[in-house]
Order: C-alpha cells, then structure tokens, then sequence
C-alpha cells in the first residue's frame, strides 16, 4: 500500500507492534480514543495541524490530567513524521492550553435581592421555561451522542454549552426566588414618603427643570422610560423622604439638589 494512503488505524497498529509489548499495552488505550476521534479510515497524510490543536483542548477540558493523556499520542505522531507519513511536525501542535491560575478574589458581601411581587411571579415563569427547555436540551444531547462521528460533531458540543448556560441561570433564579426579599409597593402610611413603587415628580434647585422618576428594582430599571433603581444615587436619595423635601444628588458632574414636589 502506498505510504501516503495508509489509514491512520493501520498506521497506529504498525507503531503499536513496533513497541515492546509491555509499551505498546500501556500506550494503547490513548491512541485508540485518538483514533476513534480521528478516524480509524482517514490517511494519515491528511491529518492537519489544526485538527491536532483541537483534538489537545478536547482532551485538556475532558481531564486534568491532560498531558499524561496526550503522551502517547504525541509519541505516535512522532512515529509518522520519522517514517515520513506525514509532512510536518504534528506533535508540535499537541499542546494543551493552560488556564491561568488566579489569585482567589476578595469575597464580597453579598447584595440584598430586593423583590416585588410582580418580580417574583416573573422569576418562576421564567424557571418553568427554563426547566421545559432543560428537558428538551437533554433530548438533544441524547441525539447527538448517538452520532458515533465524534471528531466533529458540532451538534453534541453546542448542547453541551447551551445546556451549561441553562443550568446555570436556572441556578440564579432559583437563588434569587429562595434568598431575595419579597416586598409591597403599597403605600400603608398617612404622610406619603418616597418608597419603592413611588412615582416623584422634583424640580432642579439650579435650573427649574422638572423631571419625573418611578423607582423601581434593579432589575425593573429603564432610564429610558423613567424607571430608575431604589439603588442608584437618585433612587438612595429619594427613599423615605416628603413631599417639600430638599434632596442631594452626588453626580459626576458634582452635587445637584432637587425639591420634590409631588409622590404618588
């Protein structure tokens, strides 16, 4: 058989009888899940560098032993290129990204997840739908792990990660249901104070514009429709004052003062 046509199974079989016995079974099982990726038919002439590269990150995010995984494989490829299999130095290109190591930031302390009803009957439809398309996510995994091409079976790798997405905003709104605070917009006192769901209408001190804000949550938050957050400066300034009230803004562009008018 020509040497350019030989298939990368044969050619692994010749380097494998080629060890002594003792080598060649601890070699073994690496190169077989290299040649099950590959291909066991493809020519070995035809094997490219980048499809070397990605073999070695699919192995590095499989296992933390990555390197010990890829020896044997990079022993065989060395193989090739010294019986002139293959034109180039493959076994250059089996290397394993690092991931940097990073210095455990400083823990912060956790923010009070503030909740309105109206936010939380939000949160739990959006889990339901979350958790029907989890379902429907591993319906698709099933499928594209039945296709035996795993060299590049797109499809199995792309459900892979929408499915980790899924899994971890499923896991927010769970936390956020379970940890954050439910509370009221209604008004229950006689003096009418500035309180989440109000509706302030203020003048600038300065200019005499008049503006108009309703504060809302973080997550109800839309500047663009007047809705900022109780958490914003504005929004901290505002909370528990009265109509009449003189209210500091410290901004970028220094302080402003604002005269609330009207709270509804």
């Amino acid at each position: 058989m020509d040497k350019h046509g030989l298939s990368l199974g044969d050619a692994a079989v010749n380097y494998l009888t080629s060890l002594p016995p003792e080598e060649s079974k601890a070699k073994q099982q690496e190169i077989n899940k290299f040649i099950q990726w590959y291909g066991k038919d493809r020519p070995v002439s035809k094997i490219a560098p980048i499809e070397i590269e990605t073999y070695a990150q699919w192995v590095a995010k499989a296992t933390v032993e990555a390197q010990k995984k890829l020896a044997p494989v990079r022993d065989l490829l060395a193989y090739l290129r010294k019986e002139k299999l293959v034109r180039s130095n493959l076994a250059a290109h089996l290397k394993a990204k690092k991931t940097p190591t990073k210095s455990r930031p400083r823990s912060k302390p956790k923010q009070e997840i503030i909740l309105t009803p109206e936010d939380h009957e939000k949160l739990k439809a959006q889990l339901a739908s979350l958790e029907k398309e989890r379902t429907q996510i591993a319906e698709e995994l099933r499928r594209a792990a039945a296709d035996k091409d795993f060299r590049e079976n797109a499809p199995l790798q792309a459900a892979r990660e929408q499915r980790d997405q899924i899994e971890a905003r499923i896991r927010q709104i769970q936390n956020a249901i379970s940890t954050g605070v439910l509370v009221q917009e209604e008004k229950t006192s006689e003096e009418v104070t500035v309180r989440l769901g109000s509706k302030v209408t203020m003048r600038d001190v300065s200019s005499g514009d008049r503006v108009t804000y309703t504060l809302v949550t973080k997550n109800e938050a839309n500047p663009a429709r007047s809705k900022i957050s109780i958490v914003s400066p504005i929004g901290k300034a505002l909370l528990n004052q009265h109509e009449g009230d003189v209210v500091k803004v410290i901004a970028p562009v220094g302080e402003l003062h604002y005269k609330i008018e009207s709270i509804e």
